[in-house]
């Protein structure tokens, strides 16, 4: 299994919560990101394009992005998450 997470570290501030820096985590396949998510914590419906089989992936903070290398989550950078996204794409047609 092979599971990533990226480094965009977006700063976002959803209602009602601190501003928090999030990144990208995803997987080979849906199956392994979900089984990983669940290790990691992170709730089923928290899944983002959940039935895209392009750009499945949940949003992380820093606090779970550590959290995920430590448990196994190779770390890439946000070009890295494209050009996964683009060998999909490719893979669709």
């Amino acid at each position: 299994m092979t599971v990533y997470v990226d480094d965009m570290r977006l700063k976002v501030q959803l209602p009602g919560m601190r501003p928090a820096r999030w990144s990208h985590l995803l997987a080979d396949t849906p199956e392994e990101l979900h089984e990983f998510a669940q290790r990691l914590g992170l709730r089923r419906e928290w899944a983002q394009d959940e039935d895209n089989p392009i750009t499945f992936h949940y949003d992380v903070t820093d606090t779970k992005r550590r959290e995920a290398i430590a448990l196994g989550a190779k770390a890439i950078t946000i070009r890295e998450t494209g050009k996964i996204i683009n060998k999909r794409r490719k893979a669709q047609r």
